[in-house]
């Protein structure tokens, strides 16, 4: 899928509050680092997984499900299998009527759950990782994930 940057630019920056679904507790998962990269850049992240529900992360209780955080989200950034989108999406949409975003992650991709959430006018994003897109549209790093070289005083 292609997405032009200013697509990208726009949901990073509108976005505040992200459920992070499927975010692990294992340091070295990528669900782990991306919501850990996101809460320092400033997004409030809401971590979603019923295998450690109850369990604290970055501060936070992690949630069983999508239902159980308490006001709106933005985002739904998912890290599960594409099988698992459906039924993810339609859950979303129900718990979040002013959703603006579904992002799956790098390898995440679902046709069908997509156009459903495109159709109820929310912006989909699929294959890609907000995490390298942040860094890459906002001077972190280059598109293939490398340093650019630029030396910055902002965080």
């Amino acid at each position: 899928m292609t997405y032009s940057d200013a697509l990208l630019r726009d949901v990073l920056t509108r976005t505040k509050r992200v459920a992070v679904l499927g975010v692990s507790t294992n340091p070295v998962r990528a669900s782990y680092f991306v919501a850990r990269y996101l809460g320092l850049r400033g997004f409030e992240v809401v971590p979603v997984n019923p295998a450690y529900a109850g369990q604290k992360l970055f501060g936070k209780t992690i949630l069983a499900s999508l239902s159980d955080i308490g006001g709106a989200v933005d985002m739904v950034d998912i890290f599960r299998r594409s099988d698992a989108v459906p039924g993810i999406v339609d859950e979303a949409l129900a718990a979040f009527p002013a959703l603006q975003t579904v992002w799956m992650q790098i390898g995440v991709e679902h046709a069908e759950a997509a156009a459903k959430a495109e159709a109820r006018g929310v912006t989909v994003i699929q294959d890609r990782c907000p995490k390298i897109e942040y860094q890459r549209l906002f001077g972190e790093l280059r598109k293939g994930g490398f340093a650019t070289g630029v030396i910055s005083s902002k965080l």
